[in-house]
């Protein structure tokens, strides 16, 4: 339509979102469908979250908050950040979002002009490219391999950095590989970034409380001081303490960066929900109990869902050290025929057959910039995993 936004053409809408509104009409229409589609853990937020949220209610902290976040959140954040990543920060560096995609919306917008050039790791979260499209930047997609559990090397990082680079994108653990970065591949990242000062890093550990066995998470800041100076750390609780739902993002950096974002707030959609706010507060001062249980179990989950599909005929599926996903191939089925004599040519093919075949809901790897691959997202109950690659082995078996 003639009065739409030019930007508006820039973007696409969300894959993830996409499917996971395609299984609930299948569900509402009376098919047994197992989504897995969704980046939400399956757990309930925990009792003293909730409790606390309740007692904000009753105390009547139901008002507008200040832009970037009520004070007590964000010296949270500041404890958080010292606590967990050895990171100083004042209160007046952080900032408190609807949710950890407004973190980085408000730090494109804040920095990125047209002609702006933002690298991508590819597979990527859905919404990065389109975040900095919407902004007029251009993305320039570092592709990664297989061979290297799909992260990202010092050699693919240098030659994707230009002249106009002015941010780098970076996910670990990764969605949607599950792939987290060893202290020493973050040194051999950080070694570039250095020779590069126009560079910035955004660096989303969104999913930093969950990464398995003995692997120990660090962060780009933590790694290099060299680079605090120009890099924003986005976290937040919706993945580690199941608050999908109370949408709370936050972030540390350099200060006339985080006001240039709170500016940017002030005129879309102010303060994030105080109630929210005041969860979130408990959530990171109050006991951590919950995320060495959350994670036993997602490690178990991981372990099931990683052997079943590679007992599927067919697929390839490595081992990541982090988040709730997986990132199989199935490069080996391209150009074989489902039962109903549809060829599968792409990875959407696969997903899409897998669908209408067995109702299991997966999202197609070439929405991550990635295939031929497919997402699962092991938040789910872990009977209804163990179904769902059953489903997944059966479909396979029947390809020819």
């Amino acid at each position: 339509m003639a009065f739409l936004s030019d930007s508006l053409a820039r973007i696409k809408p969300s894959a993830t979102i996409a499917v996971s509104q395609k299984a609930r009409e299948l569900k509402a229409a009376g098919r047994n469908v197992i989504a897995l589609s969704s980046g939400q853990p399956d757990f309930d937020t925990p009792d003293n979250i909730k409790r606390a949220a309740f007692e904000a209610i009753t105390r009547g902290e139901t008002k507008y908050t200040a832009v970037a976040g009520i004070t007590e959140l964000r010296e949270a954040v500041v404890g958080k950040f010292k606590r967990e990543n050895q990171l100083d920060y004042t209160v007046a560096q952080t900032i408190v979002s609807n949710g950890g995609k407004q973190v980085i919306a408000n730090a494109l917008m804040a920095t990125v002009n047209p002609g702006d050039e933002v690298i991508v790791p590819a597979p990527y979260w859905v919404s990065y490219p389109e975040l900095v499209a919407l902004c007029g930047g251009s993305v320039v997609y570092a592709n990664t391999s297989r061979a290297n559990n799909y992260k990202l090397t010092a050699a693919e990082l240098e030659a994707a950095i230009t002249p106009r680079t002015k941010w780098l994108m970076f996910n670990s653990p990764c969605n949607p590989t599950g792939a987290a970065y060893t202290r020493e591949e973050l040194q051999s990242l950080a070694a570039v970034l250095v020779r590069h000062p126009h560079v910035w890093i955004l660096s989303d550990d969104i999913y930093e409380h969950l990464t398995y066995g003995d692997f120990k998470f660090t962060t780009p800041a933590q790694i290099a001081p060299e680079l605090y100076e120009r890099t924003l750390t986005m976290n937040g609780v919706s993945k580690a303490y199941a608050m999908t739902g109370w949408r709370i993002g936050y972030a540390a950096g350099p200060l006339q960066l985080i006001k240039a974002m709170e500016k940017v707030q002030g005129q879309t959609t102010s303060g994030a929900s105080s109630v929210s706010q005041w969860a979130a507060v408990e959530a990171l001062t109050g006991p951590q109990d919950y995320l060495d249980m959350s994670r036993k179990v997602f490690q178990e989950r991981r372990d099931l869902v990683v052997g079943m599909l590679n007992d599927a005929e067919g697929l390839d599926c490595p081992v990541p050290e982090g988040a709730f996903y997986v990132f199989p191939s199935c490069q080996n089925l391209i150009g074989k025929r489902t039962e109903g004599g549809a060829v599968i040519q792409t990875d959407e093919d696969f997903v899409s057959a897998l669908l209408q075949a067995e109702g299991v809901a997966l999202v197609h790897g070439s929405a991550f910039g990635q295939g031929p691959n497919f997402r699962l997202s092991y938040a789910a109950a872990t009977e209804e995993l163990r179904e769902a690659c059953t489903r997944v082995q059966r479909f396979c078996s029947t390809l020819r």
